[in-house]
């Protein structure tokens, strides 16, 4: 029984996989859906208890689901402590904490029902790439950001050091200063804040062309680790089929 069980619940390649799988990513958009309604201003008392009964009914399942993966994981303790196995108990946690304690400062647990969203991760084949994808870039990510801030932080250092005198009020010190690196560097110009110095002006335009390579440099890299984690779905796909 525990091998059955595990097959529809882990394994999606097989139909009844498959079908568990569209079931849960239906019911996840559902609950979705509910939650966005349910912030709609004077909402009628039946259409309350519309979305009051889907969201039970979604919760159910949703806690069936996770207590069934507890139940066919190889290692338990290891799935509940997992990125997927908190994001499944954050699925259903906010509505536990509402029946047990009726306090209204718990209501802001009811945000956490925004982590369903997440699930689908497990069970859309395209947006598991995007995790493999991740995985594969990780080092290069964490390189990435590294660079970036300390590209943030010389910025906003550079254009104290021009717009000060000029502007003491903007740029009274680099930690004013760091708003204005963010927004230039990342190519958003909000235009709040911006040099009125000649120096100033020459120190920005080189910040926007290095903004420029920012920006698309984590689109190239992320690309070709879609690429690598297309050819390693389809080694596991080709593996299965022998088996």
């Amino acid at each position: 029984m525990r091998e059955k069980l595990k097959s529809v619940v882990e394994d999606n390649t097989s139909r009844k996989g498959k079908v568990f799988d569209y079931i849960i990513q239906v019911l996840i958009i559902l609950s979705l859906i509910a939650f966005s309604l349910e912030t709609l201003p004077n909402n009628s008392q039946a259409l309350q208890h519309i979305l009051f009964y889907i969201e039970v009914f979604c919760v159910v399942v949703f806690s069936i689901e996770y207590l069934l993966r507890i139940y066919v994981a190889d290692q338990p303790l290891r799935y509940i402590f997992s990125f997927f196995g908190l994001i499944d108990l954050l699925a259903i946690l906010p509505f536990y904490l509402n029946i047990a304690i009726d306090l209204r400062s718990l209501r802001a647990f009811r945000i956490f029902r925004i982590f369903r969203a997440l699930k689908l991760v497990r069970y859309n084949r395209a947006l598991r790439r995007f995790r493999i994808a991740a995985e594969i870039v990780r080092e290069e990510i964490i390189l990435f950001f590294m660079v970036a801030s300390i590209l943030i932080f010389l910025s906003a250092a550079g254009i104290y050091f021009f717009e000060n005198e000029a502007q003491p009020k903007l740029f009274s010190s680099i930690f004013d200063s760091l708003w204005w690196a963010i927004v230039t560097l990342t190519t958003v110009g909000y235009g709040d804040v911006f040099p009125v110095t000649l120096g100033g002006k020459i120190f920005t335009f080189f910040v926007l062309i290095i903004g420029v390579g920012i920006v698309t440099l984590p689109a190239g890299i992320m690309a070709t680790a879609l690429t690598k984690a297309r050819t390693i779905e389809e080694a596991e796909v080709q593996k299965e089929k022998r088996s």
